[in-house]
């Protein structure tokens, strides 16, 4: 049954739908039978929200609650692609990326870095973490992934308010993918750790954050580690952890988190040496569990020197 079904693979938001238990849009990933190259019922699926929703019904609890029911057909926006896990990954032309960087047009999250920062460290970070710009929305940020090999994954899309650093979620979330913007059509994308280039060269411990914002500012604070980001909970896997075979890894989950990233951890590539910070539920107030902060938002907010004394 494992091998028969399998959640569609993003390719766009007419590829995610509305979650049966939050009531998002564009949230929920749906299993796809592959046999009959269709969906088993709009209820089963995987909400992303992992940590605010965390609904995830499976193939194997849909049949086992319908043992007398033939499964049902969604209704589809579109038909699932017919190479549902396709074997090609698809890759970037450096020279997108390179335009990207030294592109002139407004950067909102560079500015905003600007607001921490002093302009060498600033440039240093841009280079270091190749942080592009992108005219799909005026101010957009690329937060390039690039593997460890050096090859480039794609470019994710993000706006941010250029005085706070908060994501602008409306009027609609503002997140997309460079190769979406190309307009390249049955690209495969196959992400890897935002940052993961860096460990080729390093010889620090690794920690894995969620945003990549949290990845770069905590960089700066923290040196002694070289900082990657999963870019959601669900991106951090067995296949992904692949590349930090051998290596010591600490996590670093956002307030309310903590319980699902250790959970998480026995999943994950074995010949790895785990640790799990839980650093921000020991400390954080009741008002800054509610906001659901991370290590980034204390890093800019408090006195680090006495912070990390107490």
């Amino acid at each position: 049954m494992n091998h028969r079904f399998t959640l569609e693979p993003y390719s766009g938001l007419k590829s995610r739908f509305r979650c049966p238990n939050c009531g998002k849009n564009n949230c929920f990933s749906l299993y796809v039978d592959i046999q009959k190259n269709k969906y088993i019922d709009i209820s089963v699926g995987r909400c992303n929200r992992e940590i605010k929703c965390g609904y995830h019904y499976t193939p194997k609890q849909y049949f086992e609650d319908h043992q007398d029911q033939k499964p049902k057909t969604a209704p589809i926006k579109r038909t699932p692609s017919k190479q549902l896990v396709p074997n090609k990954i698809g890759y970037i032309d450096p020279y997108i990326l390179k335009r990207s960087i030294t592109s002139k047009h407004s950067n909102y999250f560079l500015s905003y870095l600007s607001t921490i920062f002093d302009a060498v460290t600033v440039q240093k970070l841009q280079s270091k973490y190749h942080i592009g710009t992108s005219k799909k929305w005026n101010g957009a940020t690329v937060f390039w992934q690039v593997d460890f090999t050096g090859k480039i994954r794609s470019g994710k899309i993000m706006l941010y308010n250029r005085v706070t650093g908060k994501r602008i979620k409306k009027p609609y979330n503002h997140i997309s993918w460079i190769h979406k913007a190309l307009h390249k059509h049955d690209y495969f994308l196959k992400q890897c750790f935002y940052g993961e280039h860096l460990i080729k060269t390093s010889t620090n411990p690794i920690a894995i954050v969620e945003s990549e914002k949290t990845a770069i500012i905590a960089s700066v604070f923290l040196p002694e580690f070289t900082w990657l980001a999963s870019g959601s909970l669900s991106n951090l896997t067995y296949e992904k952890t692949k590349v930090l075979k051998g290596l010591q890894v600490i996590l670093f989950p956002d307030l309310n988190a903590y319980d699902k990233w250790k959970e998480k951890i026995a999943s994950l590539h074995p010949e790895t040496t785990y640790q799990i910070s839980d650093l921000l539920e020991r400390k954080a107030t009741i008002e800054q569990r509610k906001n659901g902060l991370d290590i980034a938002d204390y890093l800019v907010a408090l006195d680090m020197e006495k912070y990390l004394r107490e």
